[in-house]
């Protein structure tokens, strides 16, 4: 992509009814667009990113199983009026027709694959399974706040597994758990698992993975010398006490955003569609669910909370929406446009993903772009690089800058 045709343009400022970073930085940068408070549109650079967020999670997800689909957002009100949701979720979206029939916006999707699974889990024999989707999430938030970390409407993968018994859920909630910390890893973040209150979702205790950050919304304690972890509201532990679990480290309290989230729900779903399945003995039982959800804005607006710095965005490139930003500092030298245009040529055409400043504008404000975009790897081409027979390649990560000869460019920016 020629960044002089790149639809946006990066601003100075932050617009100043925005306090949190990831929104300040993403709307400077030309990520997303604010159409109001908790509603963001997602330009170019910005879809990019959330593009290959998605495929992270659709990737871990199909390697555990998990079979991807596209559920409704607006949903048949009698489907959350047999679960008890139209009356007792305080966050649902409610509309009514031109025909007077009522509707809400899907805040998760547990009233619809529940009745979808029902027509085809009929056996022991179809059990276990897990079906996911990728797809528009809406909640009628009191307080929208956070940025892109808490929205009326926002991204979500959410999957749902269904299964025989208790025990083939908790074997299967450790293969999700370890599925997660992928997720998380890959996309340049460290998590902790919660245990939390399964709130309006589940009356039994739930698992979160909470990263931290001080623009996190939750109150935690860890052990400095083991995994133990969980949410100050539902811990009977306190700050400075020793570990529960290993008894060695001691408890020590951050502030973490929530970028996960495992609740066990039990038969809550199936007895409400009275849906039943024959076990091994033709008896008819109630399948145990798992909901298994992971917020792709959310990690997105994470990313950038935790990871950025004094002059803008850091990716991390398995999310970055550019695999390098080529520089081009020409002042009246045709020789390094000419230059410049072939190594683009060449980046493109060996599948390399790149967004090339071609812009007549001061190396400053080119460089200062960069750092605000955040691509991980910088690569300058001026009269100083052609002279020396290659290319300055710089890491947004460290700084660290090399020459790398023309030869080995290519290769090097694979790597």
């Amino acid at each position: 992509m020629r960044q002089s045709k790149l639809f946006t343009k990066t601003r100075r400022e932050a617009p100043k009814d925005e306090v949190a970073k990831n929104a300040q930085l993403l709307i400077r940068a030309g990520y997303i667009h604010k159409e109001m408070a908790g509603v963001y549109s997602y330009l170019p650079l910005g879809l990019r990113v959330l593009k290959k967020i998605e495929n992270v999670i659709r990737e871990e997800m199909n390697a555990i199983g998990g079979q991807e689909t596209a559920l409704a957002t607006l949903h048949p009100s009698e489907n959350w009026k047999k679960t008890g949701g139209w009356d007792g979720v305080d966050v649902l979206f409610k509309i009514q027709s031109r025909t007077e029939k009522e509707y809400a916006l899907g805040q998760s999707e547990e009233e619809i694959v529940t009745p979808i699974a029902q027509e085809y889990a009929s056996s022991y024999k179809d059990l276990p399974v897990a079906i996911y989707q990728i797809g528009q999430k809406y909640r009628d938030e009191l307080r929208a706040k956070s940025g892109i970390m808490r929205g009326r409407e926002f991204g979500m993968k959410d999957m749902y597994s269904f299964h025989e018994t208790q025990e083939d859920f908790d074997r299967f909630y450790e293969i999700a758990k370890k599925a997660y910390f992928k997720v998380f890893a890959r996309c340049g973040l460290t998590a902790k698992v919660t245990e939390a209150s399964g709130g309006a979702f589940s009356e039994k205790l739930s698992y979160e993975f909470m990263v931290l950050t001080d623009a996190g919304e939750d109150d935690i304690i860890y052990c400095s010398e083991c995994a133990h972890c969980a949410n100050v509201g539902v811990s009977k532990a306190a700050e400075g006490d020793m570990c529960p679990k290993c008894g060695k480290g001691k408890l020590a309290k951050a502030r973490a955003a929530e970028v996960g989230n495992v609740f066990d729900l039990g038969v809550k779903y199936p007895k409400a569609f009275d849906f039943t399945y024959k076990d091994k003995n033709g008896e008819a039982k109630s399948p145990i669910v798992g909901c298994y959800g992971i917020g792709t804005t959310r990690l997105m607006g994470t990313i950038v909370e935790v990871l950025s710095d004094e002059k803008g965005i850091v990716w991390p490139k398995v999310v970055a929406p550019f695999s390098a930003h080529l520089i081009a500092i020409s002042g009246s030298n045709t020789d390094v446009g000419a230059e410049a245009d072939r190594l683009y040529e060449l980046l493109c055409e060996n599948g390399i993903e790149v967004l090339y400043d071609d812009r007549d504008l001061r190396a400053g404000e080119k460089f200062a772009d960069a750092d605000l975009i955040g691509i991980p790897v910088r690569v300058v081409i001026s009269e100083k690089t052609i002279s020396e027979g290659g290319f300055e390649v710089s890491s947004r990560t460290n700084g660290e800058t090399a020459m790398v000869p023309d030869s080995d460019i290519v290769e090097r920016l694979r790597n």
